[in-house]
């Protein structure tokens, strides 16, 4: 007999991912496939690298897109302007605050910013007690895929609820 984890709790408000122009249409797909695997909400905010109706955004969601709560975003100033600054997160290498130690609480966004740049240093720096990082060993390393960054700190953020 195999035994499967039990659904997530979705009773509380769910989490939100924030995507701050993305660049590369199979990350984002791949993003959108796991916010619907745990009913979190998509936020893309403009201007996307890519267009929409892209092949490869839609082949790495493959037929998910229906179970997607998605929310698009003019600019990063109106997303910001929106929002509660208490429920913000900012991932950034660049961040003392490891993401482990961060208190998630449902209805929170996990923002995170575009594949080359990051998010900006402005922000950064207006945001710096909301900014954590994935902590990494190896200095080489310039950084990880921004689908697996999402990946570990959404759920971390579900563990933690």
């Amino acid at each position: 007999m195999t035994e499967h984890p039990p659904p997530l709790n979705t009773e509380s408000p769910p989490f939100n991912v924030v995507l701050v122009e993305p660049e590369i249409p199979p990350n984002t797909g791949s993003i959108a496939r796991l916010c619907g695997a745990t009913d979190t909400v998509l936020h893309l905010v403009h201007p996307l690298g890519f267009k929409v109706d892209d092949k490869h955004l839609k082949r790495a969601g493959l037929d998910y897109w229906d179970q997607v709560k998605i929310v698009t975003w003019p600019s990063f100033d109106e997303f910001l302007a929106a929002q509660d600054e208490r429920k913000l997160h900012f991932l950034s290498k660049k961040a003392a605050r490891v993401y482990t130690r961060v208190c998630f609480q449902p209805g929170d966004f996990l923002v995170f910013g575009k594949e080359t740049q990051g998010l900006p240093e402005e922000v950064l720096s207006l945001y710096a007690d909301r900014c954590c990082a994935i902590p990494m060993s190896n200095p080489g390393i310039r950084s990880i895929n921004l689908a697996q960054a999402v990946a570990v700190v959404l759920y971390e953020a579900i563990r933690q609820r």
